[in-house]
């Protein structure tokens, strides 16, 4: 088995689609909308990647989801707490200065850990990205 998508929920799969392809540089894989479903489509990926696609995926209604999950929905993304997507990079000081420059506001700026330099942002939706510079480590 190999995972092919990931899901995140977003609020607005156009301003979704604008940040991940025009701030991160990810290149669209699908853009279905089926009208009589009232549905839509959409995954992203990264340049180079072809086998993996991340899906921006509308938060639904009923009668998929109930009212209240809705809003749970949403207050789990507005603290950054509906998962976390990470990335990598061979240099993340060079990544950071690229994305910042493109528009992405980082809540933590590249910083020194045992792993590697790590940071992180967060998308419009408020999902939670860490893009790191991992270390090599010794096997134990």
């Amino acid at each position: 088995m190999r995972i092919a998508n990931a899901q995140l929920w977003v609020h607005d799969q156009d301003e979704a689609l604008a940040f991940y392809t025009e701030k991160l540089g990810m290149e669209v894989r699908a853009d279905v909308t089926m009208a009589e479903m009232g549905f839509r489509w959409l995954t992203v990926g990264p340049a180079g990647q072809d086998d993996v696609a991340i899906t921006l995926m509308a938060i639904p209604g009923p009668p998929m989801m109930d009212d209240e999950t809705t809003g749970q929905v949403r207050t789990l993304m507005a603290k950054g707490f509906a998962g976390t997507i990470f990335l990598t990079t061979d240099d993340v000081h060079a990544s950071y200065d690229e994305l910042t420059a493109r528009g992405v506001e980082f809540v933590e700026p590249p910083e020194e850990r045992p792993y590697g330099i790590d940071s992180s942002f967060r998308d419009p939706s408020g999902n939670h990205f860490r893009l790191t510079q991992v270390y090599e480590l010794a096997n134990a």
